[in-house]
């Protein structure tokens, strides 16, 4: 793709890259120690957290970003996936620009929101509308209660260990574990402590890829039911589509007990020219976006069927109110709007092209140090998951994750490398400046770490910490 020229960072063993990062006058140590007395922890987010402390980043500029120390690494996290044209796309920043220069926010409509929803809705085959908001978050909240407003109904259902967001109801069972998840045939209801303990009786917890147990539990709950949360390439899942059959009979399901299918594409709608859904052959009644569609801004959406919709519409009676002092920003959807018409279906197919390079390429760095794990994911998504087949639900890829730290240990040593990974380990996403050169790169500095690790008992010399690895 290469879009956007820049030069390539070395994937070399010496210097290691997080030499100067470790120093006693490093800049990231100074700012860290500035960050700790005003914010807790140090930081807004703890998708960021890293022991000793966080590498700051300086600059980034096509699929290049450049640390506080002056460090270059090839950026395979684009700010968790949102970011599908690189850091810094020309063209985006130069509209945004003149965008800028007339005002960034109004209290009345601009055209620039119009542009944007016409754009989704002529590209998604299973939306007539769309409504804008500011995260993925709140594009899953709306969801739900457009849901509920639709149905008459309170409950929603989603699946075990598979993250939506921080909406409580949407978060529920992102923190099982194997002391808190109860039976396979009823899993529990898992809340952090932040969060209010009815939400047990209101959240249906279900086994992905189990049609019986789910089927079950759907018809106990049916009635009360107003929703199905999926996503069809859920990342806490290791990047693991549900089965085909199974999406079919969650799907009859709902229909049957007249639940909506809601599906989370925030993370997994840059897969495909026509999205995740589209791809897998799943026809959901809302969508939830985000990420790629703000084009680098903080942007949300819930879409959908007309019929669905219309519950935020003042016209019919405003069944669901929904204000934001930000939605719809010229700023965001300018930006969005520039990014996605870039995305052409040649784009999605160099994208399928350079994913299978990555995963064809890792799997066999792994073969060949003896380290039995799977790579897994569709078009620019990749990441590994250990043992010698795809897991099938959550509780196998937790299994599967607690006995397998030399993969989180080769994630981190990439970082020494001149990559930069995020805290799901073996986790990324691809831009359009990246080429075969860099995927060339990435796959030398895996093969370096994969045998590092191998030989080595010292831990990585810089340690992003387990509590960053829940995220969209």
């Amino acid at each position: 793709m290469n879009d956007v020229s820049r030069p390539v960072a070395a994937a070399t063993d010496a210097p290691r890259s997080t030499d100067r990062y470790l120093g006693e006058d490093a800049a990231s140590r100074s700012l860290y120690e500035r960050a700790l007395d005003v914010m807790p922890g140090g930081n807004s987010r703890h998708t960021l957290v890293m022991d000793p402390y966080p590498i700051y980043a300086a600059s980034g500029h096509g699929c290049i970003v450049t640390d506080v120390e002056g460090q270059e690494r090839i950026d395979f996290v684009n700010n968790y996936t949102s970011l599908i044209l690189g850091h810094s796309h020309p063209e985006v920043t130069e509209a945004v620009a003149r965008v800028i220069g007339n005002g960034t926010a109004f209290s009345l409509p601009t055209e620039t929101d119009i542009r944007l929803a016409e754009l989704l809705v002529e590209r998604i085959p299973y939306i007539d509308q769309v409504r804008f908001a500011n995260s993925g978050s709140e594009g899953v909240l709306l969801a739900i209660r457009a849901a509920r407003a639709a149905t008459g109904r309170s409950k929603i259902a989603k699946f075990e260990g598979c993250y939506h967001g921080i909406y409580d109801y949407a978060q529920a069972s992102d923190s099982s574990r194997p002391k808190n998840w109860g039976e396979s045939e009823r899993p529990a209801t898992t809340l952090e402590p932040s969060m209010a303990k009815s939400l047990e009786t209101e959240v249906v917890t279900l086994p992905l890829n189990d049609i019986e147990v789910c089927g079950a539990l759907i018809d106990e709950h049916g009635d009360d039911l107003a929703a199905v949360v999926m996503d069809p390439l859920p990342a806490a899942l290791g990047l693991i589509p549900p089965r085909a059959d199974f999406v079919a009979a969650i799907r009859a399901k709902t229909k049957e007990c007249g639940a909506l299918l809601i599906a989370d594409e925030v993370l997994s709608f840059r897969i495909d020219y026509r999205g995740a859904c589209h791809r897998f052959g799943i026809e959901p009644d809302l969508v939830s976006l985000g990420k790629i569609i703000g084009g680098g801004f903080p942007v949300g959406a819930v879409a959908g069927k007309a019929d669905v919709m219309r519950v935020f519409d003042h016209r019919d009676g405003e069944l669901v109110h929904h204000g934001g002092t930000y939605n719809g920003n010229p700023v965001t959807m300018v930006a969005g709007y520039e990014t996605m018409k870039r995305l052409t279906p040649d784009v999605f197919a160099e994208f399928d092209r350079l994913g299978d390079r990555v995963r064809d390429g890792l799997q066999e760095v792994l073969r060949r140090h003896g380290i039995e794990a799977v790579a897994t994911g569709r078009g620019s998504l990749f990441s590994v998951v250990p043992g010698d087949q795809p897991p099938k639900d959550f509780r196998a890829v937790f299994t599967a994750r607690s006995t397998a730290p030399q993969l989180q240990k080769i994630a981190l040593e990439m970082l020494n490398r001149g990559m930069l990974m995020g805290a799901r380990g073996l986790f990324g996403a691809l831009s359009t400046p990246m080429g075969d050169a860099e995927i060339d790169r990435f796959l030398e500095a895996a093969d370096g770490a994969a045998h590092w690790v191998r030989g080595s008992s010292d831990p990585p010399r810089a340690t992003p910490r387990s509590g960053g690895a829940r995220t969209k």
